[in-house]
């Protein structure tokens, strides 16, 4: 055996843990040990996302109810989708309010602006709000992305939009376990125990190395691993905005353009069948009441393929 120290940057080091989810079999993939969090296998989870965007909206419409959401980004297809259903089948989006999960800051803590071509609230505004047609679309008040001004306020419009906590809360774990950007090790998130962590707001935060990498090989930065074009900190939303959330939807399933490459396959593991911990923050799903989505992709085996090579 040929035995070493993680890396000093690795969040997460319990080799033993470690050891066991990453040969956890695809049979043993859909229990829990929390029989409300609910972990499905399916071939791939965007278009079961997708209808239940288009089933809550259109709910909202044909009750006339108020509907909140939480949104990841960038999800450009997913979303013209959503809007594209909503025109053809005149499903009006009046009282549904929309709120992105997370955008980039700068070295100094300032949020991107609306204007920022690889931001997560430019991507919403032009891929959502704006393909959805005029006389269905939610009037502008309603669709909330983070400033430098509303950061600490970010948590609070969310409670008190959505009476308590958004009506459903959309994710996807990073290469750093984070939900949002909860990222792992970041000082801003530093706590003495989960219970602290899970009831920490909305604020800005210093990136963990792992999602700059992670984020290098996206299309809004060229896919081409161009780590000086990712900036370094981002506001997001915090664990208790995803707790305090009525419904939780999370979805595993990403894959570097279509192959079998992919840096979800072992984050998915640890995240669902690991500890329940802030070095894992996408494990604190597992808490409540969630539906989990994982792909048939990130569900095969990890193995040495030693043939492959780059």
């Amino acid at each position: 055996m040929f035995e070493f120290k993680m890396a000093d940057f690795i969040p997460y080091k319990n080799k033993e843990v470690i050891e066991r989810c990453r040969n956890i079999k695809r049979e043993d993939m859909e229990k829990c040990d929390n029989p409300n969090c609910r972990i499905h296998i399916v071939p791939s989870p965007d278009g079961i996302w997708i209808g239940d965007m288009i089933s809550r909206i259109t709910r909202s419409d044909l009750l006339d109810e108020k509907l909140v959401m939480i949104f990841p980004n960038p999800c450009p297809v997913e979303y013209m989708a959503v809007a594209e259903t909503c025109n053809l089948l005149n499903i009006s989006c009046r009282n549904v309010h929309i709120f992105t999960m997370d955008e980039w800051a700068d070295d100094q803590g300032n949020v991107a602006p609306i204007t920022y071509q690889s931001g997560f609230g430019y991507s919403c505004m032009k891929y959502f709000y704006g393909k959805i047609r005029e006389d269905l679309r939610m009037p502008i008040e309603q669709m909330h992305y983070f400033t430098t001004e509303n950061v600490k306020d970010y948590s609070k419009m969310i409670a008190e939009c959505g009476d308590g906590g958004a009506d459903v809360c959309y994710s996807g774990p990073g290469w750093a376990g984070h939900i949002a950007f909860i990222d792992p090790c970041t000082p801003e998130f530093a706590c003495e125990s989960l219970e602290e962590f899970i009831n920490m707001d909305a604020r800005i935060v210093t990136l963990n190395p792992l999602t700059i990498c992670q984020n290098s090989l996206h299309g809004v930065f060229g896919c081409s691993g161009d780590l000086s074009s990712v900036p370094p900190r981002a506001a997001t939303i915090g664990p208790a905005d995803v707790k305090r959330s009525k419904a939780r939807f999370e979805m595993q399933g990403i894959t570097m353009m279509g192959s079998f490459s992919s840096w979800q396959r072992m984050t998915s593991r640890l995240c669902l069948y690991g500890e329940i911990t802030p070095l894992v923050p996408t494990s604190i799903l597992r808490l409540w009441d969630t539906d989990i989505y994982v792909s048939e992709e990130i569900a095969k085996p990890i193995e040495c393929l030693e043939t492959v090579g780059y």
